[in-house]
């Protein structure tokens, strides 16, 4: 519903925004393109990762916050790729086989 077919008491009252309240989105152009201005002249860095220098340590920041596998996990994990690949040559060994066949089929007098 926009703001034009709101019902006459509820006019000027904001409406909740879902997730851009939360997160502190902008909720309309004027807004995000004052944000926007306001980052751009915060940011003293002109690279846009950051350099060189914060690599490594953004690095170690991001590895702490994955989730390793346990090792019963892992050795599950390796058992399906296993059998996947099982399964994966055992067709294509087929598909060849047959493709051979046809082929001495057709070449053969």
């Amino acid at each position: 519903m926009t703001d034009d077919k709101q019902p006459e008491n509820l006019v000027g009252v904001s409406r909740p925004a879902g997730k851009r309240q939360v997160s502190k989105a902008a909720t309309s152009s004027a807004e995000y393109a004052a944000r926007r201005v306001a980052k751009a002249n915060s940011s003293g860095d002109e690279s846009p990762g950051g350099g060189v220098a914060s690599f490594l340590p953004e690095v170690v920041q991001e590895m702490k916050k994955v989730i390793w596998p346990t090792a019963r996990q892992m050795v599950v994990y390796t058992l399906i790729v296993f059998a996947f690949l099982i399964v994966l040559t055992a067709l294509v060994s087929g598909v060849d086989f047959l493709a051979g066949l046809g082929v001495e089929k057709i070449l053969s007098p």
